[in-house]
């Protein structure tokens, strides 16, 4: 699997918190997105309820007209934000991600990460 953490500089506080905006590409071997997103889905709820997790969810393409580029079939992304650095660390070694990713490697082809904070205002 290859991982690409991109960190931008700047970042926006809201509420006192630094916000953190993860946006993971999951593309599965052909036939296995539905596969990964099973599980995935049973540690959607656990992963909310982490320390510091301000949302956690799972997207595929929508149907949604002309304008769209689509990711494909064997991708779903994963939309986060987390409070803080540190949260985000430790939910990159809680015990479901762990065994999310032994459950779960066999079917990836790829997984990209970015991490990312809000662009500056100018």
């Amino acid at each position: 699997m290859r991982y690409i953490i991109l960190k931008l500089e700047s970042s926006l506080i809201l509420g006192g918190r630094i916000m953190i905006h993860v946006v993971a590409l999951i593309k599965a071997k052909p036939g296995k997105r539905d596969a990964i997103l099973s599980v995935a889905r049973k540690n959607v709820t656990t992963v909310q309820q982490e320390s510091g997790c301000l949302e956690y969810i799972l997207v595929v393409d929508a149907e949604f007209g002309a304008f769209q580029t689509e990711f494909g079939r064997d991708i779903f992304l994963v939309i986060e934000k987390w409070c803080d650095e540190t949260a985000l660390k430790a939910h990159s070694v809680a015990p479901q991600m762990v065994s999310y990713g032994q459950k779960v490697k066999d079917w990836i082809e790829s997984r990209v990460i970015h991490v990312l904070d809000p662009a500056p205002a100018l």
